[in-house]
Parts: structure tokens; sequence; C-alpha cells
């Protein structure tokens, strides 16, 4: 990064003003990003309907608009990395590729906007993106007013050929400069991922004042044992993750997949609710123009999306964990608990499980258990009535348990 940046960073912690001084993300953000689908497909004359195109990028927002998705609350239109041409311009700035976006961002965007939706846009840290497209290093203040210019909500902001030790200046000043813009831009960021993953301590509080989301773990992959790995770190990592979290700012771990390839309907079942229980960003990567009904169904189910986007903002937790059964908990408003029941075991038997209120840490002597995905169906659970349930293998139970007062 260059000394300019560092001075900014500097400057910025001074006056005390801070990355993070755009009022998003008061809930997880909900949308669509090309990434774990269409990862970096750039041949567009052998593959012109999945290539990461202006083509692609449309064909998404229409059917965010068409079949549903907006009206339950999936609004951003993000494009991953490879969207740029292999070099800038003569004045410095960014620009797409041409051939596979001819008529530019800008109109990109105003297309996405028509729709009612908000246009989201990648960029990297370092040199080069992780594709090997130009990055923002020594470019930032530029690349903000790029953005800006063309309408951009979101920004991606990721750290591949950089120096991780510029990280905390480096990304406070493109939030810095995002700001100086002067338009809401929300503010992603890979900062705790690359620290994490090789070996480097983390200031949550500094990651929390910079950005509206932040990536803490590897990618997700298109299988079961992505998904479940990604949960195992989270649960292992809650004291510390669930600190950071809340209205303004989200631990990331990363995509829904719902509609891909790998996961059987019991494990769609299970990232769409622990996403709820996690306080986690709903951001798809699917291709929505063939999408099976059941997964559209969880995608769409208000209720998980209700406990995802709850106003209180508190991240679950693992509470339990034994004989390959994991116990999470979330605190949400109007004095309700949401509660999962999580079988990691592959032994093709459902598991029946029972658990009293001391077990769940319920200190009342009386709730209401309803089960989550559909509301319809209740429990009274009491200190001589234990919670009893069936949970499938690599399946979930999600419950949202209310106090009854005598």
């Amino acid at each position: 990064m260059t000394w300019g940046a560092v001075i900014v960073a500097l400057w910025c912690a001074v006056t005390g003003i801070n990355g993070l001084d755009n009022g998003l993300a008061l809930t997880p953000p909900m949308g669509w990003l090309t990434w774990e689908r269409f990862r970096c497909n750039t041949n567009c004359e052998r593959d012109p309907e999945n290539c990461i195109s202006e083509h692609l990028v449309k064909s998404m927002a229409d059917r965010m608009a068409s079949e549903g998705y907006r009206d339950v609350g999936y609004e951003y239109v993000i494009i991953d990395d490879c969207w740029l041409a292999s070099e800038r311009d003569q004045n410095g700035r960014l620009v797409p590729d041409p051939n596979r976006f001819p008529s530019g961002i800008k109109n990109l965007s105003d297309y996405v906007h028509s729709k009612k939706l908000k246009f989201g846009i990648y960029e990297d840290f370092g040199k080069k993106t992780c594709g090997g497209y130009p990055g923002s290093e020594f470019y930032m203040q530029t690349d903000a007013e790029s953005f800006a210019d063309w309408g951009v909500d979101y920004l991606k902001f990721d750290g591949c050929n950089s120096n991780l030790y510029d990280f905390p200046a480096g990304y406070e000043a493109m939030g810095f400069f995002l700001n100086k813009t002067g338009r809401q831009i929300f503010y992603s960021c890979e900062w705790p991922f690359y620290k994490i993953v090789y070996g480097h301590s983390v200031d949550f509080a500094a990651v929390r004042k910079t950005c509206n989301l932040w990536r803490n773990y590897y990618d997700v992959e298109d299988s079961w044992s992505s998904v479940s790995d990604i949960i195992k770190f989270w649960g292992n990592n809650s004291d510390i993750f669930n600190k950071y979290a809340g209205p303004g700012g989200w631990n990331d771990p990363d995509m829904l997949i719902l509609g891909n390839f790998g996961l059987s309907y019991e494990e769609e079942r299970v990232q769409m609710a622990m996403w709820a229980i996690m306080a986690a960003p709903l951001i798809m990567s699917n291709d929505l123009r063939r999408m099976r009904s059941s997964s559209k169904a969880l995608l769409q189910n208000r209720n998980l999306i209700s406990i995802n986007q709850d106003k209180l903002g508190i991240q679950g937790s693992m509470i339990q964990k034994q004989n390959g059964i994991q116990i999470w908990r979330r605190e949400l408003s109007m004095n309700r608990i949401a509660m999962a029941f999580l079988n990691e075991n592959s032994d093709g038997t459902p598991r029946f499980l029972s658990f009293s209120l001391v077990d769940l840490k319920l200190t009342s002597s009386t709730y209401n258990f309803t089960e989550a995905f559909d509301m319809k169906m209740s429990s009274l659970v009491t200190e001589q009535k234990p919670l009893e349930m069936y949970v499938n293998p690599h399946g979930i139970q999600l419950f949202v348990a209310r106090e009854i007062v005598a």
C-alpha cells in the first residue's frame, strides 16, 4: 500500500473518523453474488449463459425482481472477481472487460437499480485481485470515486497479493475514501480471514469499527463438508465472534449455496437455519434461472429470514455439543429465543432427542416451543415435560421458544 494510505489511516484514527460511518447494515445484508456458482468463468464464446458478464448479472437481477426474492428482502446483486479488463485506462481508472461488459458498469448499475435492487462490485486490497486483475493498491481513492460515480451500493474488498501487516491501515483507508465520496456504500472486508489462515491475531474491535461485514474463514464450497466445517468453526469461536456482531457490522461465514449441486434437501435446511441462527449475511450464490422449488422455498422462507433479520442483532452461539449433536441458541426480540438442534451424524438413522429446560439453560418453568420453518406445530415444555424430537442425519430442528408467564 502507499504511504499516502498509511497517512490517511493514521489521520482517520486521530480525528476519530473511520470506515464504518455509513449508517448501513442494521441487519445482515441479503442478496446474490457471482463467486461460488460462477467463479471466474470468462469464456463467453464457449459458455455465453454462464460467463461473468453483464448478461449474467442482468439475468439474475431479473429473477430476483420477478420471482419473489426481492420481496422477501434480497436486495444486493454483486459481481465478484474477474469483471475487470487486464489494465486500467490512461487515467488510472478501472474499466470492465469490454467484451463481457460492453455497456459499462454505470449502465449495468442503472439496470439493477431499475429493478429496485442494489448493485455491488468486487475489488482487492493488493496489487492484483485473486484472479489476476488490477487491484486497488496505490489507487484506493481513485477506485472509491469510480464506484461512487458508477452508483455502486456494496463493495467486497478482498486481500490477495497484499501485505498482511498493512491490513489495518489499508482497510481503514478504503473505508475513509468510500465515505468521502458521499455515497452510502456497504463495506465488506476479507481482513480477518487472511489473518486467521496465516496464524496472525485479529483485532476484531478495529475490524468492527472499519467494516460492515467481515469474512473469518475459508470460502464455502459446494459440499456438506464445507458447510459443516464452517458451522463447527463458528461454534468453536462463538465467544470471540459474538462480541463484535450486531447492528452495523456482522461476521460472515460466506455464501448460501442452496440450489446448487452439493447439498441434499436436509443439508440445505441446515445451511439456511444455521445462517439464520448465526446472524449471517444471506448472500446467495446459485443460478436463479435453474432453481429447484424446494431450494427456492427455503431461500424465501419468511420465518427463517425473520430470525436472521431480527432487530436485536444478537448472534447465536453453540451451547452444547455431544455425540454429533450441536445445540445452538440465539436471543431474539420480544423475549423470544431461537434454538437449533443439528445432527452431524451420517449413520442414516434419525436421532431421538430429549432435553429438559435445565439442559437447554432456560430458567423459567414453562415455555412454548414453536417449530420455526412453518411456525405451525408447537409444544409446551415444562419442568416436568421435556422437549422431544427426531433429527434426521445431516439435518436440523429449529424452534422459537417463548416463556409462558402464569
